[in-house]
Protein backbone atom coordinates (compact mmCIF):
# COMPACT_ATOMS: atom_id res chain seq x y z
CA UNK A 1 0.00 0.00 0.00
CA UNK A 2 1.32 3.69 -0.97
CA UNK A 3 -1.38 5.64 0.93
CA UNK A 4 -4.54 6.08 1.86
CA UNK A 5 -7.20 3.65 0.15
CA UNK A 6 -9.24 5.37 -1.97
CA UNK A 7 -13.04 5.00 -3.80
CA UNK A 8 -13.09 5.71 -7.32
CA UNK A 9 -16.93 6.76 -8.62
CA UNK A 10 -17.05 4.93 -11.82
CA UNK A 11 -18.39 7.15 -14.19
CA UNK A 12 -20.16 8.80 -10.97
CA UNK A 13 -22.41 6.65 -8.55
CA UNK A 14 -23.63 4.86 -11.96
CA UNK A 15 -25.03 2.24 -9.82
CA UNK A 16 -27.83 4.14 -9.18
CA UNK A 17 -28.32 7.28 -11.59
CA UNK A 18 -27.38 7.09 -15.29
CA UNK A 19 -23.98 7.11 -16.17
CA UNK A 20 -21.98 10.44 -16.44
CA UNK A 21 -24.90 12.28 -15.48
CA UNK A 22 -24.60 15.32 -13.69
CA UNK A 23 -26.78 13.62 -10.86
CA UNK A 24 -25.02 11.08 -10.67
CA UNK A 25 -21.42 13.07 -10.02
CA UNK A 26 -23.31 14.98 -7.38
CA UNK A 27 -24.71 11.76 -5.48
CA UNK A 28 -21.10 10.29 -5.93
CA UNK A 29 -19.72 13.73 -4.10
CA UNK A 30 -22.50 13.18 -1.56
CA UNK A 31 -21.65 9.53 -0.72
CA UNK A 32 -18.12 10.36 -0.25
CA UNK A 33 -16.05 9.21 -2.89
CA UNK A 34 -12.38 10.23 -2.92
CA UNK A 35 -12.43 10.65 -6.48
CA UNK A 36 -14.92 11.00 -9.43
CA UNK A 37 -14.67 9.83 -13.38
CA UNK A 38 -14.64 11.43 -16.25
CA UNK A 39 -14.54 9.83 -19.42
CA UNK A 40 -13.76 12.39 -22.17
CA UNK A 41 -14.95 12.57 -25.86
CA UNK A 42 -15.11 15.36 -28.85
CA UNK A 43 -17.18 17.50 -30.08
CA UNK A 44 -16.85 18.39 -34.09
CA UNK A 45 -16.61 21.91 -32.33
CA UNK A 46 -13.87 20.88 -30.47
CA UNK A 47 -15.71 20.73 -26.97
CA UNK A 48 -15.07 17.91 -24.79
CA UNK A 49 -17.97 15.63 -23.24
CA UNK A 50 -18.23 13.90 -20.67
CA UNK A 51 -19.20 10.40 -22.52
CA UNK A 52 -17.97 6.75 -22.18
CA UNK A 53 -17.93 6.32 -25.69
CA UNK A 54 -16.91 8.21 -28.46
CA UNK A 55 -20.67 7.16 -29.40
CA UNK A 56 -23.99 8.98 -28.88
CA UNK A 57 -26.51 5.56 -29.77
CA UNK A 58 -25.92 3.81 -26.71
CA UNK A 59 -27.02 6.32 -23.85
CA UNK A 60 -28.96 9.24 -26.00
CA UNK A 61 -31.58 9.07 -28.16
CA UNK A 62 -29.50 10.21 -30.59
CA UNK A 63 -30.67 7.95 -33.01
CA UNK A 64 -34.45 9.62 -32.70
CA UNK A 65 -33.41 13.16 -32.91
CA UNK A 66 -31.25 12.83 -36.05
CA UNK A 67 -31.89 9.73 -38.01
CA UNK A 68 -29.52 9.26 -40.70
CA UNK A 69 -26.32 10.88 -39.38
CA UNK A 70 -24.84 7.70 -38.41
CA UNK A 71 -21.61 6.55 -40.15
CA UNK A 72 -21.06 3.70 -42.79
CA UNK A 73 -20.75 1.35 -39.05
CA UNK A 74 -24.22 2.23 -38.32
CA UNK A 75 -22.88 4.44 -35.12
CA UNK A 76 -23.62 7.90 -34.42
CA UNK A 77 -19.82 9.64 -33.69
CA UNK A 78 -20.30 12.47 -31.42
CA UNK A 79 -17.27 14.03 -33.36
CA UNK A 80 -19.59 14.41 -35.99
CA UNK A 81 -22.10 17.08 -34.23
CA UNK A 82 -21.83 20.41 -32.37
CA UNK A 83 -22.16 20.55 -28.85
CA UNK A 84 -25.40 22.42 -29.83
CA UNK A 85 -26.95 19.61 -31.43
CA UNK A 86 -25.52 17.57 -28.71
CA UNK A 87 -27.60 19.22 -26.54
CA UNK A 88 -30.70 18.52 -27.85
CA UNK A 89 -30.57 15.08 -27.06
CA UNK A 90 -31.63 13.29 -23.80
CA UNK A 91 -29.60 10.92 -21.96
CA UNK A 92 -30.69 8.05 -20.18
CA UNK A 93 -29.40 4.76 -18.84
CA UNK A 94 -26.86 2.89 -20.86
CA UNK A 95 -28.74 0.18 -23.21
CA UNK A 96 -28.33 -2.43 -26.08
CA UNK A 97 -30.91 -2.99 -29.33
CA UNK A 98 -31.55 -6.27 -30.05
CA UNK A 99 -34.63 -6.88 -31.91
CA UNK A 100 -35.03 -3.48 -32.33
CA UNK A 101 -36.10 -2.87 -29.16
CA UNK A 102 -33.90 -0.85 -26.13
CA UNK A 103 -33.10 -3.05 -23.48
CA UNK A 104 -31.31 -1.35 -20.37
CA UNK A 105 -28.07 -3.05 -19.67
CA UNK A 106 -28.65 -3.07 -16.26
CA UNK A 107 -32.47 -3.45 -16.01
CA UNK A 108 -32.55 -3.33 -11.84
CA UNK A 109 -30.91 0.18 -12.23
CA UNK A 110 -32.18 3.25 -12.69
CA UNK A 111 -35.45 3.21 -15.52
CA UNK A 112 -34.60 4.20 -19.63
CA UNK A 113 -36.41 7.94 -20.24
CA UNK A 114 -37.64 8.63 -16.91
CA UNK A 115 -36.38 11.92 -15.04
CA UNK A 116 -34.47 14.24 -17.82
CA UNK A 117 -30.51 13.64 -18.38
CA UNK A 118 -28.54 15.39 -20.46
CA UNK A 119 -24.87 15.28 -21.94
CA UNK A 120 -22.27 17.72 -20.74
CA UNK A 121 -19.12 19.27 -20.84
CA UNK A 122 -16.18 18.49 -18.91
CA UNK A 123 -15.83 22.31 -17.96
CA UNK A 124 -19.73 22.11 -16.35
CA UNK A 125 -18.96 18.93 -14.36
CA UNK A 126 -15.21 20.52 -13.06
CA UNK A 127 -17.47 23.63 -12.31
CA UNK A 128 -19.73 21.05 -10.35
CA UNK A 129 -17.08 19.34 -8.45
CA UNK A 130 -16.01 23.04 -7.26
CA UNK A 131 -18.81 24.30 -6.35
CA UNK A 132 -19.59 21.13 -4.28
CA UNK A 133 -16.55 21.37 -2.27
CA UNK A 134 -16.78 24.94 -1.79
CA UNK A 135 -21.09 24.80 -0.42
CA UNK A 136 -20.42 21.34 1.50
CA UNK A 137 -16.61 22.47 2.87
CA UNK A 138 -15.24 18.74 1.55
CA UNK A 139 -12.48 18.38 -1.13
CA UNK A 140 -12.97 15.36 -3.84
CA UNK A 141 -10.55 14.78 -6.97
CA UNK A 142 -11.42 14.54 -10.38
CA UNK A 143 -10.56 11.17 -12.69
CA UNK A 144 -10.55 12.33 -16.29
CA UNK A 145 -9.66 9.88 -18.96
CA UNK A 146 -8.92 10.78 -22.54
CA UNK A 147 -10.54 8.50 -24.88
CA UNK A 148 -9.41 6.48 -28.13
CA UNK A 149 -6.36 9.90 -28.84
CA UNK A 150 -5.86 7.96 -32.20
CA UNK A 151 -9.00 8.33 -33.78
CA UNK A 152 -9.08 12.18 -32.15
CA UNK A 153 -5.63 12.75 -34.08
CA UNK A 154 -6.96 11.02 -37.37
CA UNK A 155 -9.93 13.39 -36.91
CA UNK A 156 -7.15 16.01 -37.09
CA UNK A 157 -8.54 16.80 -32.91
CA UNK A 158 -5.82 16.61 -29.95
CA UNK A 159 -7.87 15.63 -27.34
CA UNK A 160 -4.71 15.28 -24.68
CA UNK A 161 -3.90 19.08 -24.96
CA UNK A 162 -7.69 19.91 -24.96
CA UNK A 163 -7.93 17.98 -21.86
CA UNK A 164 -4.85 19.54 -20.33
CA UNK A 165 -5.54 22.67 -20.70
CA UNK A 166 -9.10 22.68 -19.23
CA UNK A 167 -7.34 21.24 -16.09
CA UNK A 168 -4.75 24.37 -16.14
CA UNK A 169 -7.23 27.14 -16.68
CA UNK A 170 -8.90 24.78 -13.44
CA UNK A 171 -6.29 24.97 -11.63
CA UNK A 172 -5.10 21.36 -11.42
CA UNK A 173 -1.54 21.99 -12.33
CA UNK A 174 0.64 19.38 -9.72
CA UNK A 175 0.96 16.05 -8.62
CA UNK A 176 -0.48 17.47 -5.25
CA UNK A 177 -3.67 18.82 -6.76
CA UNK A 178 -6.94 15.89 -6.66
CA UNK A 179 -6.16 14.55 -10.20
CA UNK A 180 -5.14 11.72 -11.88
CA UNK A 181 -5.36 11.98 -15.74
CA UNK A 182 -5.82 8.19 -17.85
CA UNK A 183 -5.17 6.50 -20.67
CA UNK A 184 -5.02 3.35 -21.83
CA UNK A 185 -2.89 4.83 -25.50
CA UNK A 186 0.72 3.89 -23.60
CA UNK A 187 2.21 6.36 -26.41
CA UNK A 188 0.12 8.94 -25.77
CA UNK A 189 0.47 9.04 -22.35
CA UNK A 190 4.20 8.64 -22.90
CA UNK A 191 3.72 11.92 -25.18
CA UNK A 192 1.73 13.89 -22.11
CA UNK A 193 4.97 12.95 -19.75
CA UNK A 194 7.46 13.53 -22.29
CA UNK A 195 5.93 16.59 -24.16
CA UNK A 196 2.72 18.42 -23.28
CA UNK A 197 3.04 18.62 -19.55
CA UNK A 198 6.79 20.22 -19.51
CA UNK A 199 5.69 22.64 -21.99
CA UNK A 200 2.13 23.52 -20.24
CA UNK A 201 4.29 23.80 -16.81
CA UNK A 202 2.16 20.88 -15.51
CA UNK A 203 3.12 17.97 -13.33
CA UNK A 204 0.11 16.10 -12.51
CA UNK A 205 -0.72 12.16 -11.77
CA UNK A 206 -0.99 10.03 -14.76
CA UNK A 207 -2.57 6.14 -14.93
CA UNK A 208 -1.60 3.94 -17.72
CA UNK A 209 -4.87 1.72 -18.17
CA UNK A 210 -4.49 -1.98 -19.40
CA UNK A 211 -6.94 -3.92 -21.28
CA UNK A 212 -6.92 -7.93 -22.63
CA UNK A 213 -5.20 -6.93 -26.41
CA UNK A 214 -8.53 -9.33 -27.41
CA UNK A 215 -10.77 -6.44 -26.16
CA UNK A 216 -9.58 -4.30 -28.95
CA UNK A 217 -9.63 -1.67 -26.86
CA UNK A 218 -6.97 0.78 -28.43
CA UNK A 219 -6.87 1.00 -31.97
CA UNK A 220 -3.45 2.74 -33.48
CA UNK A 221 -3.49 4.21 -37.13
CA UNK A 222 -1.20 3.73 -40.01
CA UNK A 223 -2.73 5.66 -42.50
CA UNK A 224 -5.92 4.21 -43.36
CA UNK A 225 -4.49 0.59 -41.44
CA UNK A 226 -6.19 0.07 -38.30
CA UNK A 227 -3.74 -1.84 -36.11
CA UNK A 228 -4.90 -2.80 -32.77
CA UNK A 229 -2.66 -2.21 -29.95
CA UNK A 230 -0.52 -5.27 -28.18
CA UNK A 231 -0.94 -5.16 -24.21
CA UNK A 232 0.65 -8.40 -23.57
CA UNK A 233 4.01 -7.08 -22.71
CA UNK A 234 2.17 -5.30 -19.87
CA UNK A 235 1.71 -8.67 -17.71
CA UNK A 236 5.73 -9.58 -18.21
CA UNK A 237 7.92 -9.04 -15.06
CA UNK A 238 9.44 -6.01 -15.59
CA UNK A 239 6.86 -4.00 -17.51
CA UNK A 240 5.94 -2.12 -14.46
CA UNK A 241 9.38 -0.66 -14.42
CA UNK A 242 8.74 0.93 -17.46
CA UNK A 243 5.39 2.43 -16.86
CA UNK A 244 6.99 3.94 -13.95
CA UNK A 245 8.73 5.88 -16.65
CA UNK A 246 5.60 8.19 -17.50
CA UNK A 247 3.05 7.21 -15.28
CA UNK A 248 2.19 7.25 -11.37
CA UNK A 249 -0.77 4.57 -11.11
CA UNK A 250 -1.67 1.84 -13.54
CA UNK A 251 -5.42 1.05 -14.04
CA UNK A 252 -5.72 -2.45 -14.85
CA UNK A 253 -9.07 -4.61 -15.32
CA UNK A 254 -9.69 -6.42 -11.26
CA UNK A 255 -9.14 -9.96 -13.13
CA UNK A 256 -5.56 -9.03 -14.57
CA UNK A 257 -4.32 -8.67 -10.86
CA UNK A 258 -5.13 -12.84 -9.66
CA UNK A 259 -3.22 -15.46 -10.01
CA UNK A 260 -2.96 -16.63 -13.68
CA UNK A 261 -5.53 -13.51 -14.72
CA UNK A 262 -8.06 -15.76 -14.59
CA UNK A 263 -11.35 -15.97 -11.55
CA UNK A 264 -10.41 -19.11 -9.14
CA UNK A 265 -12.62 -19.90 -6.05
CA UNK A 266 -9.70 -19.12 -4.17
CA UNK A 267 -8.01 -15.23 -5.08
CA UNK A 268 -4.45 -15.03 -4.89
CA UNK A 269 -2.51 -12.30 -6.16
CA UNK A 270 0.02 -12.46 -8.90
CA UNK A 271 3.04 -10.52 -9.25
CA UNK A 272 1.43 -7.17 -10.39
CA UNK A 273 0.68 -5.24 -7.33
CA UNK A 274 4.04 -6.13 -5.52
CA UNK A 275 6.06 -5.05 -8.73
CA UNK A 276 3.90 -2.19 -9.34
CA UNK A 277 4.31 -0.97 -5.92
CA UNK A 278 8.13 -1.64 -5.82
CA UNK A 279 8.48 0.87 -8.59
CA UNK A 280 6.36 3.19 -6.81
CA UNK A 281 2.99 2.96 -8.86
CA UNK A 282 -0.41 2.93 -7.56
CA UNK A 283 -3.05 0.63 -8.34
CA UNK A 284 -6.42 1.19 -8.95
CA UNK A 285 -8.47 -1.42 -10.82
CA UNK A 286 -11.94 -1.38 -12.20
CA UNK A 287 -14.65 -2.23 -12.40
CA UNK A 288 -16.29 -3.59 -8.45
CA UNK A 289 -20.51 -3.81 -8.70
CA UNK A 290 -22.27 -5.56 -6.60
CA UNK A 291 -24.62 -7.60 -9.01
CA UNK A 292 -24.22 -11.26 -8.90
CA UNK A 293 -23.69 -11.26 -12.39
CA UNK A 294 -20.52 -8.56 -12.23
CA UNK A 295 -18.89 -10.41 -9.17
CA UNK A 296 -16.36 -13.37 -9.92
CA UNK A 297 -17.14 -16.86 -7.94
CA UNK A 298 -14.62 -16.17 -4.88
CA UNK A 299 -16.35 -12.97 -3.76
CA UNK A 300 -19.57 -16.05 -2.99
CA UNK A 301 -21.69 -13.93 -3.70
CA UNK A 302 -20.79 -10.60 -1.07
CA UNK A 303 -20.06 -7.01 -2.36
CA UNK A 304 -18.00 -6.35 0.81
CA UNK A 305 -16.18 -9.74 0.71
CA UNK A 306 -15.17 -8.60 -3.40
CA UNK A 307 -14.14 -5.38 -1.73
CA UNK A 308 -12.75 -7.26 1.35
CA UNK A 309 -10.52 -9.25 -1.16
CA UNK A 310 -9.07 -6.32 -3.36
CA UNK A 311 -8.27 -3.85 -0.32
CA UNK A 312 -6.84 -5.84 2.03
CA UNK A 313 -5.29 -8.67 0.82
CA UNK A 314 -4.46 -8.19 -2.82
CA UNK A 315 -3.38 -4.67 -1.51
CA UNK A 316 -5.14 -2.27 -4.37
CA UNK A 317 -4.52 1.52 -3.36
CA UNK A 318 -8.17 2.44 -4.57
CA UNK A 319 -10.60 0.88 -6.95
CA UNK A 320 -13.28 2.19 -9.55
CA UNK A 321 -16.87 1.23 -8.09
CA UNK A 322 -20.54 1.87 -9.31
CA UNK A 323 -21.71 1.87 -5.72
CA UNK A 324 -19.21 4.52 -3.91
CA UNK A 325 -21.36 4.98 -0.83
CA UNK A 326 -20.53 0.82 -0.33
CA UNK A 327 -16.98 1.26 -1.13
CA UNK A 328 -16.70 4.09 1.43
CA UNK A 329 -18.71 2.20 3.96
CA UNK A 330 -16.52 -0.99 3.72
CA UNK A 331 -13.16 1.50 4.23
CA UNK A 332 -14.64 3.33 7.19
CA UNK A 333 -15.88 0.35 8.76
CA UNK A 334 -12.95 -1.88 8.61
CA UNK A 335 -10.50 0.93 9.30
Amino acid sequence: MIGKKIVIAHRGASGYLPEHSLAAKAMAFAMGADYLEQDLVMTRDDRLLVLHDRFLDRVTDVADRFAGRQRSDGRFHAVDFSLAEIRELRMMERFEVRDGIRRAVYPERFPMGRSTFGVHTFEEEIELVQGLERSVGRKAGIYPEIKSPGYYHREGKDIARAALEILRRYGYTAKEDRVYFQCFYPAELRRVHDELLPEMGMDIKSVQLIAYTGWKETIRYDGKEEINLDYDWMFEPGAMKTIAGYADAIGPHYTMLIEGMIEAVVAVANHIVAEAHDEGLEVHPFTFRKEKSEMPVYADGSFERFLDIFYNHIGVDGLFTDFPDMAVKFLKETG
